[in-house]
């Protein structure tokens, strides 16, 4: 597919992308970062962003008036239109603020069903600040993750282990090699089969089973993969250095950009999990409220295609720009630009 840019009405363009390019049912990935219900405008003056929404200076990058009622209403017709253009397998990730978003969720709970709903993911987005009001300083804001189906892409993501990860999980050493044992046998009993037969003697424990058949064990115990203790309990040997990282959790800090190009842009490496997690290089990733193009531009540069949409002149600017400064000449961005109003 070739790669889109569509300037106009998001509800137009997301009609657009159904009615006239044959893309229901095909986008892997959806990430939206829309409006917050603040109730102000968002401006860029002298080509720096202000992401203050009572900023009365400058270029109104976008408008952020609706509150309430009206924002989710606002907000549930494009879901509905962006469920019908995800695939069975896609995914989608909606960034919000704090004080609206659990409003957001019970609506999103309705549009794809509670057992599609995924995560609700804590973004620390800056540093502490010192406001003087009533209540704790705000850090952070929501990401609502759900999916179209119960099998989304999933290509499950790591973090790297700290020195204090290392050395509390992996506690012993082998020459010279961090490690540590976990148990070769699992709760729940077999009656036939390879996982209750005989490994060197011993059977598994009483109302539990080997987490594999006897053979891999032996494999396992030549190979010096089984930890023997003085009482002769045999447990499985895992190398720190053959661990890919730990589980990614439900708390990410990825702080915003300290000079932003346009309001409320957001860090690269959020849209780069985010993107490698839930979609794959042959996926199709959308963001109908694309801004300054952060989602488009790594998108691109992991091989995903890539549809963009934005009523903003002052977004579209700052996404053809960020699009057209990569360098590298094998990633030159290739795409199609709509203005959805002038084929009203």
């Amino acid at each position: 597919m070739q790669n889109l840019i569509i300037k106009g009405d998001n509800i137009k363009g997301l009609e657009y992308l159904l009615k006239n390019a044959n893309l229901r049912g095909q986008i892997d990935l959806v990430y939206i970062d829309p409006p917050f219900a603040t109730n102000g405008n968002f401006t860029i003056t002298a080509e720096r962003a202000s992401t203050i929404s009572r900023a009365r200076n400058g270029d109104v990058a976008y408008s952020d008036r609706l509150t309430g009622k009206e924002f989710i209403e606002f907000l549930r017709k494009r879901l509905l239109l962006l469920k019908e253009l995800l695939s069975d397998k896609g995914s989608i990730y909606l960034h919000i603020d704090y004080k609206i978003g659990h409003y957001v969720k019970v609506m999103m709970d309705e549009v794809f069903g509670m057992n599609n709903f995924r995560n609700d993911i804590t973004r620390v987005k800056c540093n502490p600040k010192n406001f003087k009001r009533v209540g704790y300083g705000n850090i952070k804001d929501l990401i609502l993750f759900y999916s179209k189906s119960s099998a989304p892409i999933w290509n499950e993501p790591k973090a790297p282990y700290t020195q204090a990860d290392l050395e509390r999980l992996f506690p012993k050493v082998k020459k010279g090699r961090k490690y540590t044992t976990v148990p070769i046998h699992a709760p729940g009993e077999t009656e036939n089969g390879e996982s209750n037969q005989a490994f060197k003697g011993l059977f598994p424990p009483e109302g539990r089973h080997w987490r594999t058949d006897v053979e891999t064990l032996e494999r396992w115990d030549k190979a010096g993969l089984i930890e023997w203790s003085s009482t002769g309990n045999p447990r499985k040997i895992i190398f720190a250095d053959e661990q890919a990282g730990k589980r990614v959790q439900d708390i990410w800090e990825y702080k915003d950009p300290q000079s932003p190009i346009y309001p409320t842009e957001k860090n690269p490496d959020l849209l780069n999990l985010i993107i490698k997690t839930s979609s794959n290089p042959e996926s199709i990733v959308l963001d109908c409220f694309c801004g300054s193009g952060t989602t488009l531009k790594a998108a691109h540069l992991l091989n995903r295609s890539w549809i963009g949409i934005d009523q903003s002149e002052q977004a579209i600017k700052a996404t053809v720009g960020k699009l057209d400064a990569i360098e590298d000449f094998f990633f030159t961005p290739k795409y199609e630009f709509i203005d959805i109003e002038s084929r009203a």
